[in-house]
């Protein structure tokens, strides 16, 4: 330790005086020197003297004359090793860095970026405020990148927006006990399966069946469509008030009733779920029918179409209300079932 002293003592003398090579030739020697006494075999020497030789490197263009312990191209390959290591452990993962995005966010942004083709990564980024989930608008962004999202709205949703605007309007026929055939005529709402309107009539004309689209649309509110087919009984009449009204008609083409699916729907669970079960006696007596069915379907009935709901939205019960109890639709050919309360 005293001896290094000294040399570091020596060698500010003689940097004071402007021996600069002088000085770094006299360290490189003595370093060597010191080496030498520690150990005879150079494959000895310390990570110290490794340092020092690639820092005297650095410094010093002729290092190379003042060098004896071994040769140039080793310490070139202690700076290179060196360096090697120093950016092996640089690249390496940090354990402490940014945390991988989970799963169930990744799915929850794909979900909402495939549902809602509109929405871009700020939108996408606030919802997710929204639910408690706190993750930055850029991780979201580069969430996205990865994820195929149609280029518009769904043809589901783009008539779901439309559905409201849309009705359908259809005849069909039952015949009584004395063999009379009497027409009932249906206006059917597209949004929530609503019957707007049930009639019966022994001869339809285009100027009763125009009476029938006022009656279902009182009060200004008349849909922008109108499903009709062609049947002959939509005549002049009938097309002249439905104009007046700013409805547009839209016909199905001849022979296809599938084109006009909901009312034809609605026509069939009359038939199968109550004409079919009763013997009609006349004209009144069918309306009778009619309207407690009309009452049914809206209020008791449960539709597909509706995800097993009811047009008027028939509420769940509470399971922990009273015992259930069967309340009879239809003079008893279907049941309504409810919670009596305790």
């Amino acid at each position: 330790m005293l001896q290094l002293l000294m040399v570091v003592c020596r060698a500010l003398v003689l940097a004071l005086r402007g021996h600069r090579e002088v000085i770094l030739e006299n360290l490189a020697l003595r370093q060597q020197l010191m080496a030498m006494k520690r150990a005879h075999d150079r494959r000895r020497l310390q990570a110290r003297d490794r340092l020092f030789w690639m820092a005297l490197r650095r410094i010093w263009t002729n290092w190379r004359t003042a060098l004896v312990m071994v040769r140039p191209e080793t310490v070139v390959g202690w700076h290179r090793t060196w360096l090697r290591r120093r950016w092996t452990r640089r690249s390496r993962p940090r354990p402490n860095g940014r945390p991988p995005v989970r799963h169930e966010i990744r799915a929850l942004v794909s979900q909402t970026a495939t549902a809602n083709p509109l929405w871009r990564a700020p939108r996408i980024h606030g919802e997710l405020r929204t639910l408690g989930i706190d993750v930055s608008e850029r991780t979201v962004s580069r969430l996205l990148t990865g994820v195929t999202r149609r280029p518009s709205q769904t043809w589901h949703t783009f008539l779901t927006n439309h559905i409201a605007s849309a009705a359908a309007m259809d005849f069909f026929t039952v015949p009584t006990l004395r063999g009379r055939v009497l027409f009932v005529v249906v206006v059917l709402s597209h949004h929530r399966r609503r019957i707007l309107h049930l009639n019966t009539t022994e001869h339809p004309t285009a100027e009763w069946a125009a009476q029938q689209v006022v009656g279902a649309f009182p009060d200004e509110t008349a849909p922008c469509w109108l499903h009709r087919d062609r049947d002959r009984v939509y005549g002049a009449a009938f097309q002249r008030r439905v104009a007046g009204m700013g409805i547009a008609e839209v016909l199905s083409a001849p022979a296809s009733p599938w084109q006009n699916p909901f009312v034809e729907r609605v026509i069939g669970s009359i038939r199968r779920e109550c004409l079919d079960h009763v013997i009609v006696l006349n004209e009144s007596h069918l309306r009778r029918v009619l309207t407690s069915y009309r009452f049914y379907y809206h209020r008791s009935r449960t539709h597909l179409g509706l995800d097993k709901d009811t047009p008027d939205r028939r509420p769940v019960a509470e399971t922990s209300v009273g015992p259930i109890i069967a309340v009879p639709e239809v003079g008893g050919l279907h049941h309504r079932y409810e919670r009596r309360a305790a």
